[in-house]
This record gives structure tokens, sequence and C-alpha cells, in this order.
């Protein structure tokens, strides 16, 4: 534990990485504890809000639109402007903050970089410094690296992507810093330090300084942000307006907040995005113990059909009537090595996806590898040759509260009870070594997939699901397909590995989320206190 002077008050409970005294020095620390102590306070109100809200949904109650705020979405108002460097997103590639991730990503030939310090990252607090340290070089034009295994450099080529950063979301902490004694936000830990090195050289190179903000449940939250950014261009000593935003609209109910969420954040927002994996584990989170909700095979709930469809082409709507650019989804898809036939037939599904975002009036859309930039630029392409359709006004779209809710069609099968097993299981080992994007069975995950994999297996359980065949879903069942699934993990990962990494730990978190009696609302927060 490192106390520090100078910034009163602030303590470092972490060993001293390689660049951690210059990342977290007097200056940028003495930053963090005035955003700490300015805004903390009203982050762990929202939060216990959430809670209270809870209760509302878990005694049967809806979501739906609010009346309080009827003349915000009747109201003829749109965002600012959206600066020159941001007019074309029409493929973002997304990644976790490691060195080389970070140049490759800039250099995949995509409109926009998205450097991920949440669902993409493992929270280890050298994981979080070094990221910093990596962008922080990106603006000094020093973000070069030699890979040591194979000696193969790396540099930035020209006209790299645009770079956005997504911070960590409200509800996680970052526990190795604490201000007056009490722990800090990793939401405020990550903006702020981004703000603080890199936001005035990035703007001085005719950059905007861009954030993608994750997991807000409502427009009290998007308040909250907007007067973070506010006050850090007040410190910054630029205008107002300077820092700009994208939310991503991946929690149930946002969805019913959009209008809301774009006019409190409306001189910083510069549109929203759809997520498929959070939204549906948001779902399942809020609705999960309403027998009316309960959910297919997680393969089956797709963006064409159902609450996702609704939620999707609301927010194009929505979006374009402000002004604001409305982002589509992930392709998570990664090459099939040694099977060009899987290989076609995994990019034959992330064409038609794409087709789809583009032809519904999406401005642009998210892949997770290199290899798809060319498949979703193509798509774009030719589907909208300007640079955004901020003209679609998609007037054809009503959508009611009960569309956003209405159910999707499928079976539940044994099948997805042992994929939400085995794939929940393996990231969360791969999380607690310090990864946070991970490829499995030809998918890039991220902590999304864990979550919406653990809380599909709690709702089945808790509502005693019946699979196609008739069997309930049991703990017993649960229990029994987690031994086989693991037996399978095993062979395939080789023994060496698995008993050589983090399993147990990932196996009994899984197990215990998953048979719990209340459901607990992030996976990522018991596991964060099992990592350095």
């Amino acid at each position: 534990m490192t106390a520090h002077p100078a910034a009163a008050g602030v303590q470092v409970h972490a060993k001293p990485g390689a660049r951690q005294a210059e990342i977290l020095n007097r200056e940028a620390l003495t930053f963090l504890a005035d955003l700490h102590r300015r805004f903390d306070g009203r982050r762990l109100e929202l939060l216990a809000e959430r809670k209270e809200r809870q209760k509302l949904f878990d005694a049967g109650k809806l979501p739906g639109f609010l009346s309080e705020t009827k003349s915000v979405r009747d109201g003829d108002w749109k965002v600012a402007p959206i600066p020159a460097d941001l007019l074309d997103r029409r493929v973002e590639i997304t990644g976790p903050v490691d060195r080389k991730m970070i140049i490759n990503a800039l250099n995949s030939g995509a409109k926009v970089f998205m450097a991920d310090f949440e669902d993409a990252s493992s929270p280890m607090f050298a994981n979080m410094v070094e990221g910093q340290a990596n962008l922080k070089d990106r603006w000094a034009g020093a973000i070069g690296f030699t890979d040591p295994a194979t000696g193969k450099a790396y540099a930035l080529k020209d006209s790299p992507a645009a770079l956005m950063v997504r911070p960590r979301g409200w509800h996680l902490p970052e526990r190795h810093v604490t201000v007056d004694g009490r722990e800090m936000s990793g939401s405020l830990f990550d903006f702020g330090l981004y703000v603080f090195h890199s936001a005035k050289t990035q703007m001085a190179q005719g950059s905007t300084p861009a954030f993608y903000l994750p997991k807000l449940e409502n427009h009290l939250e998007a308040r909250l942000w907007n007067d973070v950014f506010s006050h850090a261009e007040h410190e910054l000593g630029v205008a107002n307006g300077s820092l700009k935003a994208t939310v991503l609209i991946e929690t149930l109910p946002a969805a019913f907040e959009m209008d809301e969420i774009l006019y409190e954040l409306r001189d910083h927002i510069v549109g929203l995005n759809c997520g498929r994996w959070d939204y549906i584990f948001s779902f399942i989170k809020r609705l999960g113990k309403n027998r009316a909700f309960l959910t297919p095979d997680r393969s089956a709930m797709t963006m064409g059909k159902a609450f996702l469809s609704a939620y999707s082409n609301l927010l194009i709507k929505t979006c374009h009537r402000r002004g604001a650019f409305a982002m589509g989804g992930m392709a998570a898809q990664i090459p099939v090595k040694g099977d060009a036939h899987a290989n076609d037939a995994a990019f034959a599904k992330v064409r038609a996806d794409k087709e789809r975002e583009a032809g519904n009036g999406h401005d642009g859309t998210w892949v997770a590898h290199p290899d798809l930039v060319p498949i979703a630029k193509e798509v774009f392409d030719r589907l909208m040759p300007q640079a955004n359709q901020l003209s679609v006004m998609r007037e054809d779209v009503h959508v009611s509260p009960a569309d956003l809710v209405q159910m999707h069609e499928g079976k539940r099968t044994e099948e997805g009870l042992r994929e939400n097993i085995r794939v929940g299981v393996q990231y969360i080992e791969a999380w607690l070594r310090g990864r946070g994007a991970v490829p499995i069975y030809n998918l890039m995950e991220d902590a999304a997939t864990a979550e919406i994999s653990r809380a599909q297996v709690w709702q089945w359980i808790h509502l005693k699901a019946r699979l196609e065949d008739g069997r309930e879903v049991t703990p017993d069942m649960f229990r029994t397909a987690l031994k086989g699934e693991m037996e399978r993990v095993k062979g395939e990962v080789g023994a060496k590995a698995f008993e050589g990494g983090r399993f147990p730990e990932a196996i009994k978190l899984f197990s215990d989320m998953s048979l719990a009696n209340e459901f607990d609302e992030f996976l990522t927060l018991p596991a964060y206190r099992l990592i350095d």
C-alpha cells in the first residue's frame, strides 16, 4: 500500500508495476480524488435506486415509458453537432487495451477502435494501468511493440482508426485505489486517467476524445455522466462539449429512456449502440422471476425478432430524430482455421447480420476480429455509400412497451444448458487469469457471454423450466451437466492446461451463482475479489 501525501487521502493498494508511478503520479491521483469526492456519492445513490426498482420488477411490475419525461420525448430538440472525425463510423472494432491489440486494431481498416477497459478486459490492476500507458503512448507517437516470442515488430500505420475508450460501468469498483478510505469507482478511474493523460494531447492532433458508456439503466445515470464530462472539461480548460460519448443501450430499463438519455447528454453525446448479449442478460436479470419471460436457448434470441428487433428499430428511429448515430451490434465470429466450409458459413452469417443492420438504418456496426472488417465494410459501403444514415428517419417504426418485452420463441434444450455451462466456465477461468477477450469455439467472447450464460441457467433452475423433451431443469441436472462438461473441456484444452489453470475457482463461482436463491446483479463483482 502506497500513500501519496501530495494527493491527500489517496492510497494505492498494489505492488509497484512497470509504469504505475508514471500513470498514477501525484497530479493524476489528485485529479482522480476530485472526481471521486464530487461524484461517487451520487453514483452510489443511483446504484441503490437500481435495487429498489428491482423490487418492483420482482413483484411483477413491467418497465414502461416515463410519464414525468413525456415532454422530453415529445419535444423538438437535437443533440449537439457531431465532430468531423466521428461522422463516418461504418465499421468499429473492439478489444482489450494490451499494446499489440491496440496497434492491430488501429491498423485494421476499421473507422473506429474502441479500447475496452470493461467487458473485453480482465480488471487486473496491471491491465488497467498498462492500458492507460498504452493509450498515452498512442498520442505521444510511441506505441510501437516488438513481440518477445517472435521478434515481430508492430507499428502504427498512416491513417489509423479513430480511438474511443470504454471505461468500466457505474457498478464496478477499482479496489486498488481508495480516496478517504473508500474504493474508487472503476468508471471514474478509467475515464479520469484517460482524460488526464491523453485528452488534451489528442485534441491538439485534431482528434475528439470520445467514450463508450456501458451498462446505464436510466437517464439519471446519464445525467451523472454529463456532470462528470462537464467538470472534466472545466478542469482541462476546454470548451463544453469537447468530450463526446456514445451510450450502449444494453439494459432493458434504458431502452425505455433512450430519448431521455440523449437529452441529458445532448451537449456531449453522438449516438447510441445496440448490444445483444448484455441486453438479453439485463432482460433476464430484470424480469427473470416472471414466468411470462422464461427464455429459450440463447441461440434462438436473434436481433431480427421479438424484443431485440423492437428495441433496435426504436433505437434507430430515436437517434435519427435527435441527430445522433444509431450503431449496430457485435459480430463475434473469428476465422475458423483449417475448415474453409465452416469459415465461409460463419462469415455468411456475419454478412447477413450486417445487411440487416445497414438495411434497417444503422450508421455502423461492431466486429471483434480484423478479418471481419472487410466483410462489414463491404456491406456498409454497398448499402450506405454516404458517411452515415442520419437522414433515414424510420417513421414506419411504432414500438409499444409490450413490443419491448415481446418474448422470443424457441426451444429449451439440454445442449443449450450445457453450452451455457461450458462457455461460461471457460470464460471465467480465462478472466481470472487476466484475459478479457477470449476465443471460444470460433467466437471472441467477453464478460457479457459469461453473464448471459449463468443468468439463463439461474432462470431455468429458479423457474423449474422444462426442456423440449419434458424434463425439468433441476439443481441435480445442472450438477450432472457441469461435471460432464468439465470433463469435455478438460479433454479439449488438455489435462495440463486444465489442472494448471483456475478452473476450480471458475467452476465454484459459476455453480454458486447459478444455484443461488437470489440473482446476483453481476458475476464480475464477486469474480473481481479473486484477482490481483
